[in-house]
Parts: C-alpha cells; structure tokens; sequence
C-alpha cells in the first residue's frame, strides 16, 4: 500500500490551486538571499531590501502545484501592518533565524513564534536556519536547538538548516512548507502521544469498511489490490503485498489473519507511513475518499442541491427510514431494543465525531434507565437533524454508510400555505413552538414529552427540543419536536418575517394558578397570531393550562377560555405534569398541525380584514350580477329590435 502523488491526484490536494509561502524573521537573518538562491541557484552579490513576489512553476515539486514566495522586512514599524497582513494571507510561514547569530534564535520563541499566536494564525510554521556555512561547528545539533521550542510551539511543522552560499538544501525549506499545506502533519498525527489522531481513525475506519467488500473483517489480497488501484492507480503486485502483511505481523500480530489485513493492521500501516514522513500516502487515500484538510466530506459531495420555500422543510425517505432500522438492530448487539450509549458511540465511530453528544441532540430523546435510545427515539433524533440542518444530516447517513444520494435520502413537504388551502397535510414530522412566561410549565412539558421528570436537569444555556414519537387513534405515527421558546427570545424571533414558516404549531402554556402567567401568554399569544397575519404564515395555536393539580385563579380560567373562544381556537387544554395526567396533549398537538386549516387565531385587526374583504367580495359580486344583468338586456332588446324590424 504505497504510491506517489500522481498529476491527477494533485489537482485535488487540500482544494489548492497553488500554495502562497511568506517568509519572515528578524533583518539579516537571510531571507531575501533564500528567495533568491531558490529561483535563481546561485548565492545573489547585491540583495535587495526586499524582493518581489517570486513564483515557482506547477513543475518545480513533484505535487504539481505553483508556488508564491512573498518576502517581508521587519525593519521598521511602518512595515508591520503589511508583514501582519502577509501573514494572515498566507498558507505556509517560513520563519528565518541566523546559524551565526545565537540572539536570533531565541527571538523566535521570545517574539515570533507569540506574534503568530497572536495573530490566531492556523498556518503551519517552518522554522529554517539561515547561513549554515557560518555555524560554529562547537555548537549542539538542531535537535537539541529545537526540542524544546516546539515542544512549547505545535504549529512548528518542521525544522530544518540551509546555506543560500553553499546552495545546501535550499530547495528543501520550500518543499516542506509546500508538503506542510497538502500533506498536513497536525490533522492526521498527534506527536505527543505518538498516534493518529481520532478523526483520521474514525475516517480510516469507514474506508476499511467501504473496502471490505465481503465484509469479514479483513481485507484479502484481492480487496488489498483494489484499494491500491483505486487511490494509486497502479496495482501491488503479489510479492509487494506479502511483504506489506509481513511488515504488520512482524510489528503487529493482530494486524493479520487469516482472511488477511485487519482494521488493527490497516491503522497500523498508516500510522507507520506518517512516522516515517510519508504523509502524502495517508492524504492521498483520505481524499480520495472525499475528504478535505479538517478530516471531513468535501461540501461538494453533501452539498444539499433541493430549493425549498420557508414553509418547506425536508423528511427522510421511506428508504433511508428502512436503513436506519437497518443499522439500529445492527448495532444493538445485547438485542434489548435500545442503543447503549457504547453502542450509539459504535455506530457513528465512522463520522468525524458523534453529532448527538452537543446540543441540541445530546438530551432531547426519551432514554431507558441506562441511558439507552429506543429505535423511536432514535429516528426522532435523525427527523430532528433532518428539519434543523439536512446537509449534516445526509453527511452523516454517508459516514455510517448509506451509498444513496442526497435526492433519495429526502423529500420535500408541501408548502404549509397550500396545506392550509387543501385543509390537510402530507407530513410525517411537526415542529411546535412552545411558548410562554417564565415558569409557566414550559420545560416540564417537554421534560414529560420525552419520560424526564421535571426536576430532571436540562441545559439552562441552550435551546431545548424535545422529540419522540406519537401514536394516533388510528395506529399510525408521527414525529413531534417541540421546541421552547424562552420569553425573552420572542421579540427576535417575530423579528424575522420567515419565523413562523418551519413551525406546525404552537402552544401557549401558563401557569392555571398564576393570573400574570395567563396575562404573558395571551399576550404572546396575540402576538404570534398577529405576526402570522401579517406574513401569511398562520399557524394552528392551542393554549395549555399547566399545573391543574394546584389551586386554579379563577379568572385565569374564565378570562382564557373567553379569550379562546373570541379568537376562535380550542378552549384551554388543562394538564398536570405532576400528576402526569397530560390529557393527551401531545396527541392532540398533532392532530392540530394535521389540520392546518383550523385552530387559527384570528385577532381583532384580523377580523376586521377578514369582514372587509368580505364586504369587497361582496359589492364586487353585485357589480358583477348588474353588469351581467346589463348585457342579458342589451342582448334581450337587440333580439326584439331585430324582430321587428324582419316583421315590417
């Protein structure tokens, strides 16, 4: 498993049309007679202050890719802002001291090398020194010189000394810093700890898998030689892969069986080819498999190609439905019907990391007592990612392995205006907005959606979603994700005109024992229809009275359910999630977003528009009667006139 980088491949490399390297260093450490002594293969007898920009050709490295050498001066302070400016464009840093000159050297840890920092740059760094030929030969070895300075400095990609003079390995300071852009070391190895880095294994892994094509855990000679065809475009011959397998049993016994190469040796072989320099192997066999410079699919292969209205939102296919199940009975190994957090880590060890362990996924599915998600819960989860972020979640479909497109993993929902006009819907998914004062029963009603007590902690920080599954009175399931709108989120919110278009329906929840909790959610209750008005994106609206177990205000009660009725929506849905009486709350959220056409608020200023096309309507129906009336008369008096003009 070996391979230069061929023509083809280059044009490939870390998305790179060419590659921009700034040189910079304390004056007379050597950088312009560097610049020069590379394009010209000769020491320069007068240099100048500062050289123009030099550009390699494609041709110069074997990579193919032109190069551009920016030369700086740091001579005085007028010139910083421009060498900052170098800097931050740049995608290689060549950082110059003098062999000759001690102080120089210790400047790179003293200014330069915090100066980068500074700058936040993510650039790797080549530190060269200078004027080889006048090191005083008592002096100890780059090594020891070096050690501890990128022991403190890890963006330091390679070390290495040169003589403009000498002509002594002046081409090398530029090819390094060019390997350093293509062939990265930092995203692929930790040098500490002297082992791939977890995304580089977690990408390895899924293209061993991939490569497996019988799938029995190792990869024969056969699936060993097209996987070199594949990322190298020559095959092994038989002799070269014994001696492969040989080298990773003699180091690694695991690596082999009988069936050949295993993961184990497959990780080993790519650990062994970045520790020996070769890190355009690695980066050759990663991209050829879509991946980019951060270890992840290239934006082009999961890039979402489907236009959608506001109001429109992507659900996953019956087909990619089937293989989730698929792979969630293929990865609940103890066959409880429930992925052990071990097992979900199992299944998305193929992604760069596992997208549910931030929010807003890490808690928002009903779990069993030991941690476990339900195959319900776990396509929640996936329908939740579908609606938030579609091109993340096609990305991970491709990660654990579904070969579809991005085309046949979703489809998309009709638009919600012509659901309300057709006075049904199509959708398997509905996101509801929650609203509410605080300490209404907001959060312990989602709590209750997904079997949490309400004393159950939830990131205070962070949007909470809830989502499982809902069954209805005929059988069938949906989705439901609710989603908590805090109080003091509301005004941005309705900020947006598009707000209200991804949102199925809302509930307005107050506190049945607290007037001002009832008098908040009116308000935004009102607040909210006014804004669907107004952009056309009207949305069903129930309103829920929370903590019916306790002692009700009265006029809470009387006030919200005249107010439901004015505006005409169900009256108020009462529910004590203490008592875990819930009155069906969540069955009957669905079947609300299932009728888009009913449970509308209608504000005063609605009414008045509505009566007022009404009344338009109306005289326009009459005009359009007279004038009707007008031509059957006409064409009544020509026919008698006629008549009787035949008859004389």
């Amino acid at each position: 498993m070996a391979g230069a980088t061929s023509p083809a491949a280059a044009a490939n490399l870390a998305g790179k049309s060419g590659v921009r390297i700034v040189v910079i260093g304390d004056p007379g450490t050597g950088k312009s007679s560097l610049v020069v002594a590379l394009a010209t293969e000769q020491f320069p007898e007068n240099v100048p202050k500062v050289m123009p920009p030099t550009r390699l050709p494609a041709d110069y490295f074997p990579d193919r890719v032109p190069i551009t050498i920016i030369d700086t001066s740091s001579s005085s302070p007028e010139q910083k802002p421009k060498l900052i400016a170098e800097c931050q464009a740049a995608d290689a840093v060549v950082l110059t001291y003098a062999c000759d000159r001690p102080a120089t050297l210790e400047r790179l840890s003293a200014f330069w090398l915090p100066e980068l920092r500074r700058l936040q740059l993510k650039t790797p760094v080549i530190v060269v020194g200078c004027k080889l030929d006048l090191r005083d030969e008592q002096q100890v070895s780059l090594e020891q010189v070096m050690a501890p300075i990128m022991q403190s400095f890890r963006e330091i990609e390679t070390c290495i000394e040169c003589s403009a003079l000498r002509q002594i390995q002046v081409p090398e300071v530029f090819y390094y810093a060019q390997k350093a852009v293509l062939h990265p070391t930092a995203p692929l190895f930790d040098q500490e700890g002297q082992s791939l880095k977890p995304r580089c294994v977690r990408a390895l892994k899924r293209i061993f898998i991939i490569c497996d094509n019988d799938k029995d855990g190792a990869l024969s000679d056969v699936e060993l030689n097209e996987f070199q065809v594949r990322c190298f475009s020559a095959p092994l011959q038989p002799t070269e892969i014994s001696g492969v397998k040989r080298v990773v049993q003699e180091k690694m016994p695991e690596g082999v069986n009988d069936n050949g190469l295993t993961l184990t040796g497959f990780l080993f072989l790519h650990a062994l080819f970045i520790e020996k320099g070769r890190l355009e192997t690695t980066w050759t066999v990663l991209r050829k498999f879509g991946y980019d410079n951060d270890i992840k699919l290239r934006d082009d292969l999961i890039a979402m190609p489907i236009k959608r209205a506001p109001d429109q939102t992507l659900e996953l296919t019956t087909e990619v439905v089937d293989f989730l199940k698929g792979i969630f009975n293929m990865f609940d190994i103890d066959n409880d019907g429930a992925l052990l957090p071990t097992e979900l880590e199992d299944l998305f060890s193929t992604a760069p990391e596992n997208p549910w362990s931030t929010d807003p996924y890490k808690d928002c599915a009903e779990k069993n007592v030991l941690g476990g998600l339900s195959l319900e819960g776990f396509l929640s989860k996936w329908a939740l990612m579908t609606l938030l972020d579609p091109t993340n979640s096609y990305a991970n479909l491709v990660y654990v392995g579904y070969p579809g497109e991005f085309a046949s993993a979703f489809t998309v929902t009709r638009k919600r205006r012509v659901d309300r006009k057709k006075q049904q819907t199509q959708r398997n998914v509905f996101q509801c907005y929650v609203f509410g004062a605080r300490g209404s029963g907001k959060t312990s009603l989602l709590q209750s959606f997904i079997g949490r007590q309400p004393s159950d902690a939830l990131p205070s920080n962070t949007e909470r979603i809830a989502t499982n599954s809902v069954e209805l009175p005929d059988g069938t399931r949906k989705t439901l994700i609710l989603r908590e709108i805090p109080e003091g989120d509301v005004r941005s919110l309705l900020s947006d005109k598009e707000s209200l278009a991804p949102c199925d329906v809302a509930v307005f929840v107050y506190d049945s024992c607290d007037e001002y909790s009832w008098q908040r959610a009116r308000d935004l209750l009102v607040q909210v229809a006014t804004h669907g008005e107004n952009t056309g994106y009207e949305i069903p609206c129930l309103i829920v009275a929370a903590k019916d177990d306790l002692d009700q205000c009265t006029q809470a009660l009387q006030e919200s359910t005249r107010v439901s009725q004015d505006m005409g929506i169900e009256t108020p849905i009462p529910i004590s999630v203490r008592l875990r009486d819930l009155n069906n709350i969540f069955c009957r959220i669905v079947q609300a977003a299932q009728q888009p056409h009913l449970s509308i608020p209608e504000t005063e200023a609605g009414k008045t528009r509505r009566q007022y096309r009404q009344l338009l309507n109306r005289s326009l129906m009459v005009v359009s009667v007279g004038a009707a009336v007008a031509v059957v008369g006409i064409a009544a008096y020509r026919v008698y006139a006629a008549r009787k003009n035949s008859s004389s």
